[in-house]
């Protein structure tokens, strides 16, 4: 496997919460965050990953999401070459909120994606 083939995932295949066991990892920038994003998701922009990859659980499920999917595929890849076991979210925020499934704001009132 190389460092480009990282895992993929449909939304309609992840799990509807997450616990201690799964992160979701959101990677939008943080306006992006605060106009709606996934209840219980960690969240650390594109940017910001490097210098915080400490902060994401190396034992945990990692998804990976942004809101179409290229910037989530990207720092896969870069979260594969760096040890992680990541799964990229295809379709992002998009898909997610097509599927029907909730977009909360960090006060708990409905978000958009």
């Amino acid at each position: 496997m190389s460092d480009d083939d990282v895992a993929q995932i449909e939304v309609g295949q992840l799990p509807l919460t997450f616990d201690d066991s799964v992160v979701l990892l959101d990677v939008r920038e943080p306006d992006e965050w605060q106009r709606g994003h996934v209840a219980g998701a960690q969240h650390i922009p594109l940017g910001d990953v490097p210098a915080r990859i400490d902060e994401i659980d190396r034992d945990a499920t990692l998804y990976v999401i942004c809101h179409a999917g290229g910037r989530s595929q990207r720092v896969a890849q870069y979260l594969a070459r760096n040890g992680f076991e990541p799964i990229n979210v295809t379709g992002g925020m998009l898909s997610w909120a097509q599927a029907g499934r909730p977009v909360s704001t960090d006060d708990g009132r409905a978000g958009t994606v």
